[in-house]
């Protein structure tokens, strides 16, 4: 579904990252962890196209999207929720959702406007928004607008924008950072759902750990942008190497 060849990036001599090959398959949940400043946003930046690659390429579903921008990338099918929240601030939970809805239909055909079409799809449009707002548990909030909301319902509306664009790849960076604990299971419940299905890709990066654990087909670790590990997270999680120079954990046998 999703490939990245030898991609490189580098910001005068900083190479921030290095000749990362990755691919990933339809129907799994990938993770990408490492310490601060290893090169996980970055990466994401890479594959989503706000960034242009120094050197390397980006296939999505057979197709080399390296040389597209971001917004051409995101109607090829990558979808990406950022750290911080991306919405329409002066609109209403419900608009954000119905323009993201709207988004995705004229993009299936041809992106053309069609004024009579518009009007005809409106109430579909807007039902489907009003479902997705109840799917994040923020029908209550439809109609308050998404600059007045608290940070938590911020998180939980841009999550169901991106949904809303039914992508091929869903790209989370760290979606659950800055909830409080009674929001985090929705967010997790709506990610471990996409998880369920076959036709599309999850990458998450997260630092808890407990959260990869629980989620993860496939844990891959960032270090000085470079590819460090990868593998089944038990295997990743359980290496020495892994867990005191990239996850900050001492080994126990150091502190016996």
């Amino acid at each position: 579904m999703l490939e990245t060849k030898n991609l490189t990036i580098r910001f005068g001599g900083h190479v921030a990252v290095n000749a990362v090959s990755c691919s990933f398959a339809p129907g799994t949940l990938t993770a990408i962890v490492g310490p601060n400043g290893a090169g996980k946003t970055t990466y994401f930046n890479l594959i989503s196209g706000q960034l242009p690659a120094t050197e390397g390429e980006v296939w999505l579903d057979g197709e080399d999207v390296s040389r597209l921008p971001a917004p051409l990338r995101a109607r090829r099918g990558l979808g990406r929720a950022f750290q911080l929240t991306q919405l329409f601030p002066h609109l209403t939970a419900q608009e954000n959702v119905r323009l993201a809805v709207q988004a995705r239909e004229s993009g299936r055909h041809g992106g053309g406007f069609d004024l009579a079409r518009v009007w005809l799809d409106r109430r579909a449009w807007i039902e489907e928004a009003q479902s997705l707002l109840e799917t994040v548990r923020l029908l209550d909030k439809a109609n308050v607008l998404a600059s007045t909301l608290a940070h938590g319902d911020q998180r939980k509306l841009e999550v169901a924008l991106l949904i809303a664009l039914d992508p091929k790849v869903y790209m989370f960076d760290e979606p659950t950072a800055g909830m409080s604990v009674d929001e985090v299971p929705v967010i997790l419940d709506l990610v471990r759902q996409l998880k369920q299905r076959r036709d599309c890709a999850v990458l998450l990066v997260e630092h808890k750990m407990d959260v990869v654990r629980e989620l993860a087909d496939r844990v891959i670790v960032l270090h000085n942008g470079q590819l460090a590990a990868q593998g089944e997270p038990s295997a990743v999680m359980a290496s020495a190497v892994v867990q005191q120079a990239y996850l900050g954990v001492v080994p126990q046998e150091q502190l016996a």
